[in-house]
């Protein structure tokens, strides 16, 4: 016999945070509601809903704001990294994420590893726009010298 539960949290394969789902007795009996994912269809659950829901879109935003703001500061940054090549400018090793995070940090800018879109590491010596994505829907660029030591 169904019984319909209003989700607390995102379940794969089930739905979102508040949405309304029937589910199998056991389901929800066994797994859902004992883990906290989901509760009984009541005024009090919806209203604890919707002031949560209110809750993580305003840090959502401002999570946002913060990436969007960092964005702006990237955009105008420019990194020297000092590297040894050789005569032909190939790089002894390369220059990858986290050589460029550890310029970032010390211009003041602490990013994460992850955020740094290398496709590959950098082999050679010159000029070269980095993407970072510092949240889902905030990318930048910055721009990277690789220059001789």
């Amino acid at each position: 016999m169904p019984v319909e539960l209003v989700l607390l949290e995102d379940v794969k394969d089930l739905g979102q945070l508040g949405d309304r789902v029937r589910v199998a007795d056991g389901y929800a009996r066994n797994y859902l509601v004992p883990k906290k994912l989901a509760a009984p269809l009541t005024p009090t659950v919806l209203q604890q809903l919707e002031a949560r829901k209110l809750r993580l879109q305003k840090e959502y935003e401002e999570r946002v704001a913060v990436a969007r703001a960092m964005a702006d500061k990237l955009s105008r940054q420019s990194l020297t990294i000092a590297v040894q090549a050789d005569e032909e400018d190939k790089l002894y090793g390369s220059v990858g994420p986290q050589q460029i995070v550890q310029a970032l940090a010390e211009e003041g800018i602490e990013v994460e590893r992850h955020a740094v879109q290398l496709e590959e590491p950098i082999r050679e010596l010159g000029v070269y726009s980095v993407q970072l994505r510092l949240h889902p829907e905030i990318e930048s660029t910055v721009k990277v010298w690789v220059v001789r030591a």
